[in-house]
């Protein structure tokens, strides 16, 4: 560390005087570990997720960047839009992320809900002191409606998860584990000529081909320059796409673009010359830097020609290099 090359320096000046001595050896002990304790960024070493696992009633996954992510899938609902059933992994995929920091915890979410059950959730969240960052559409004339809420929470993790699990327990969504199934689900789609087009690979997901593409540049709540500390992409922002086999080499696409204000119109302009219909802009966030716009799409079209739109979308954004 700089501070005990510091200090280190200063006791060589001084070496010989046995109090002052003795003073340096308790500075090289003592400062290290208040720049450790001031540190509001650092990751614990540790942390006991089955805390959050049991105050939500769900458990999750511990993330590749750190973040612990339950996925909770509105199963109880059977949404159609035209003639195709929505599977609740294609759009209907409720989920809560949790970000230990050695001071305090970030959660952050994206909750489905139907129309009557927004208002009992959002009372019971701002009770909890969670916020409520946005609330829309993601789809266009689906049957029943529904909505997403968007949340955002600081500081002690057990309660945040603890005020979240009441919200939801106001909804029906499910709380508790799906039996296991015997062998992965297979997938109607030449996932090889997909991964290829878009350019990265996906992942199949309860019946549904899933992309998850994250930005380039860092992204924080507040402002990077001033010291915010950047968000991971596994907490909702990284470009999500997915592929819903509908037959024969075709598929229900959706999901959600993560943009720059300057990139919403290019995005658009490609997926609409692709027959890709965008359903939704708008913000997840309230104090995002830089800040951000999630663009929604959907179609039911052949699946390697709707990639080849995605993928012409894509090329438009700022996305990482896989």
């Amino acid at each position: 560390m700089k501070s005990q090359h510091i200090v280190s320096k200063f006791v060589k000046r001084i070496s010989g005087h046995s109090r002052i001595n003795h003073l340096a050896v308790i500075l090289i002990l003592v400062i290290p570990s208040l720049e450790l304790s001031c540190s509001s960024n650092a990751q614990p070493q540790q942390f006991d997720w089955k805390q959050i696992e049991q105050a939500i009633g769900k458990a999750g996954a511990v993330q590749p960047d750190g973040v612990y992510k339950i996925g909770l899938p509105r199963t109880d609902l059977h949404v159609k839009v035209g003639d195709v059933e929505v599977q609740p992994t294609l759009a209907l995929g409720s989920w809560v992320a949790f970000r230990k920091l050695a001071v305090e915890t970030i959660a952050m979410g994206d909750l489905v809900l139907t129309e009557d059950e927004v208002e009992p959730v959002m009372a019971k969240l701002q009770d909890g002191n969670i916020e409520i960052t946005a609330l829309h559409n993601h789809l266009l004339n689906e049957n029943p409606r529904v909505m997403y809420m968007h949340i955002d929470g600081r500081g002690d993790a057990v309660k945040l998860a603890q005020a979240i699990h009441a919200a939801l327990a106001l909804s029906k969504t499910p709380l508790t584990a799906p039996a296991p199934a015997a062998s992965p689900e297979p997938v109607n789609l030449d996932t090889r000529a997909l991964d290829q087009i878009i350019g990265r690979g996906g992942k199949l997901n309860g019946g549904v081909y899933q992309f998850s593409i994250p930005r380039a540049e860092k992204i924080a709540t507040g402002e990077l320059k001033n010291g915010a500390e950047p968000i991971p992409s596994s907490m909702g922002l990284a470009t999500a796409i997915s592929f819903q086999p509908t037959g024969t080499d075709t598929a229900a696409i959706t999901g959600d673009f993560v943009l720059l204000g300057s990139e919403v119109n290019p995005v658009i302009s490609a997926l609409r010359q692709n027959g890709i219909a965008v359903t939704a802009v708008h913000s997840h966030m309230l104090d995002d830097s830089p800040r951000l716009f999630f663009l929604h799409f959907w179609a039911n079209d052949t699946a390697l020609k709707l990639a080849r739109g995605l993928r012409a979308a894509l090329d438009k954004t700022n996305s990482a290099k896989p």
